[in-house]
């Protein structure tokens, strides 16, 4: 018998057309995942939400260095992936190679190179991120609101304080309950409302009375933990009226997809408004920020959460 041809023996390679038609494919499939993940942002500001344009004044700082970080990783990322495929194609086993090709040493100017390189573009990240997280976490200024907020399983509670910084007194307060998202228009309505005056300096000074939450206002592209025990706080200073969304941003149990508030940036005379609307309904003082005891804790948990008996 003959023998075969080795050419015959080789794997047939698939059409191009159909790889094409299948990285096409799976590329429509990730972008309209994306799509579906981040229905209010754009590939004009970055995939950041829309609403965060002009939504407070530190809102362009991070945008900038989110936009540069981008911009940075993607050229490095064409010039290795470029160099990458130069070698494979350029270097590629032909015909008449050898089985075992050429074997060389190290390059040591090629390997300085490739060392000192990253460093330096560490480096140069490193120096924007700390000098824009400096400014963003600056908290020197005297406030013009000052605003605790308590993280609960799984709502919100909000002190409107009185006076600023360390002299600030408890005024008036809101407080939320669980959301309860049945799918039903109107849901968001029933949720916590936290209200700034917008064109001033507000900080908040967040507590957790449970588990470790985090504060999260996507429009103003900021977040923080709230640790028991710890609290942290920050300043920022929204610049255009408008609605926005906000959720607790760490996972903190069962309800954590349900742990969500609303966010209005109104006029000066809109929030003194509602801080007398607060004070005629009652609500004067403000909540506890402190750790929940175990009986002050079941009770914070059974005016959140819907008992089974409820349920049933």
């Amino acid at each position: 018998m003959g023998t075969r041809d080795s050419g015959a023996t080789r794997r047939r390679r698939p059409p191009k057309a159909l790889v094409a038609g299948a990285l096409t494919g799976g590329a429509t499939v990730l972008l309209s995942g994306c799509a579906a993940d981040w229905p209010d942002a754009s590939a004009s500001n970055f995939f950041l939400p829309d609403d965060s344009i002009g939504a407070t004044n530190m809102t362009e700082r991070i945008s900038l260095l989110w936009d540069g970080s981008w911009i940075a990783a993607l050229a490095v990322g064409i010039l290795v992936w470029g160099l990458t495929i130069w070698c494979v194609v350029a270097y590629r086993r032909r015909k008449n190679d050898p089985e075992l090709p050429a074997q060389v040493r190290y390059n040591m100017p090629i390997e300085i190179l490739y060392t000192i390189v990253p460093v330096m573009m560490v480096g140069v990240l490193f120096y924007y991120v700390a000098r824009d997280q400096q400014a963003i976490l600056d908290t020197s200024k005297s406030p013009d609101v000052t605003i605790q907020v308590v993280g609960k399983k799984w709502s919100w509670d909000f002190n409107y304080l009185e006076g600023n910084g360390t002299s600030a007194q408890p005024g008036v307060y809101d407080t939320g309950r669980q959301a309860d998202l049945s799918g039903e228009s109107g849901v968001e309505n029933e949720l916590p409302t936290l209200y700034l005056p917008v064109g001033e300096t507000v900080e908040f000074d967040l507590y957790s009375r449970d588990v470790i939450h985090s504060f999260w206002v996507p429009a103003f592209l900021m977040k923080m933990d709230m640790i028991p025990g710890s609290p942290n706080k920050f300043q920022v200073t929204p610049t255009k009226e408008g609605d926005f969304k906000g959720k607790c941003a760490e996972l903190c149990g069962e309800y954590h997809s349900e742990m969500l508030f609303n966010v209005k940036v109104v006029s000066a005379e809109e929030y003194q408004q509602h801080l007398d609307d607060l004070a005629a309904a009652g609500q004067t003082g403000s909540l506890p920020t402190t750790l929940a005891g175990d009986e002050e804790l079941a009770n914070v948990q059974a005016d959140s959460v819907v008992s089974n008996e409820q349920e049933d």
